[in-house]
Order: C-alpha cells, then structure tokens, then sequence
C-alpha cells in the first residue's frame, strides 16, 4: 500500500511534529486520517521522513517520524525553464509537468505576445499558486526536492542574468536539439501562445543563445516544455 506522501514547508527531524495549519487541515478534513494512520514526509532537503499520526483533531495534528533516509536524486543535468506566460490552466499544465520531468527552475517570462498581465497583489497571488502546483506535482512524482519558480521576469531580463552552458530558444526553423553535445547544465526558453517575436529571437542569440527545434510540427505552448525537457533528459539527463 502506498503511503500517503507531504511536503512540510519546515526542517523535519525524527521525533515529534505539530503540522502546519495547512496540512493539518488536508490531512484531518479532506483526507479524513486517523491516528495511527502511516506517512510520510518531505522538506525540500533532499531527505524523507516516514512515521505514523499521533493525533489528528479539527485544527491540530501531530506525527511521530521514526525513520529518515534520502529520497529520490535529482537528475545529473540542472535545468533553467523559461517559460511565456500563459493563461490560466496552460501555465499551470506547464509548471506540473516541467516538475515532474525534474526540472531545476522555472521563470515565467512576459514577452510581446504574452496575453497575460500580472500586478502585485494578483502576481503574487499567481505566484504562490504555481508553487503550490510545483509541490504538489513533488508529492505525486516522488522528488524529494522542489523545484524553484520565480517571479515573471521581462525576457530582456531574464536572457541578461541567466547563466548556463547551453542556453537554448525553442524555434522551429532551427538545427535540431540533438545537434548539441552534452552540456553540465541547461536554460530553455519557451515562447508565450502566440510565439517570441523574430526580433525576440534574435535577441536571445545576441545573449548567448541557439535556436533549436523538437521536430517538423509547432508546439504548443504548453505541449513545449514537456517534449524539450523530457528530450533533454533523454538525451543528457535521467531519463
């Protein structure tokens, strides 16, 4: 049987824990546990936690965990995802799925055809969404390690501040992504729905990138990161 799995967003140890509100909350009213119940436990340390409910009551839970042991690798090849912000249900498909292919980081990036406008408070409302999504994504997938999503970026600035040994634009007029030799780490960058703009690629070559291509159909937006990472994982990575 397979053990209910959480991330807790605080150091973890053997022995003892009151769990935060939020996951008190999942495990006693959605999931309806009980003490006694077997789980296990993650902190974004690379390290997982198994034990059992002590106690499970409306607001408060607390668990004994007995048992500490690494939890899955992260793959050999770091991966810096670029990715066009997108609306709605396409940007949330975009980030799981990069998750679950083991991406290192993600950057929503606001490019000329992006449809989508974020502002403060909304941003960050977004942005703490996408990483519950990433989370969650690392609950199911079994990683051990969350990826880090970061705040939208205009592409001017993300192409000026990322640093890889290949750096990647996705584009379908390009040489094919396996033209290139086995880098140590990688950034993609992925257009918006409505494509980067010639001008756009031509400015990500002038930072250092190539133009590549998955094959002989455009992809969309979403459908994007998930053929070019689970390429490159194929090609470089853990796959």
């Amino acid at each position: 049987m397979r053990l209910s799995r959480f991330f807790i967003d605080a150091p973890l140890s053997l022995g003892e824990h009151e769990l935060p509100e939020a996951q008190a909350h999942y495990i006693g009213r959605v999931l309806r546990m009980v003490e006694g119940d077997a789980v296990q436990l993650f902190d974004g340390s690379g390290q997982e936690y198994r034990g059992q409910l002590l106690e499970v009551g409306k607001k408060r839970v607390r668990v004994q965990l007995d048992e500490q042991f690494t939890g899955q690798r992260e793959s050999s090849l770091p991966i810096h995802l670029g990715q066009g912000l997108s609306r709605g249900e396409r940007m949330d498909w975009a980030i799981q799925k990069a998750t679950e292919l083991g991406v290192t980081e993600i950057t929503p990036i606001v490019s000329e055809r992006c449809e989508v406008r974020l502002k403060d408070e909304r941003a960050d409302k977004r942005l703490a969404h996408w990483r519950q999504i990433a989370v969650s994504a690392c609950e199911q997938c079994g990683r051990s390690t969350v990826p880090v999503i970061h705040s939208p970026l205009a592409l001017s600035d993300w192409l000026k501040h990322t640093e890889a040994e290949l750096k990647l634009v996705l584009h379908p007029v390009a040489e094919p992504l396996v033209s290139h030799a086995k880098p140590a780490n990688l950034a993609f960058v992925i257009g918006p729905e409505g494509g980067l703009t010639d001008s756009e690629v031509d400015q990500a070559k002038a930072a250092g990138f190539h133009a590549a291509r998955l094959g002989p159909r455009v992809l969309r937006t979403e459908t994007a990161p998930v053929v070019a990472l689970a390429v490159a994982q194929q090609l470089w990575g853990d796959f």
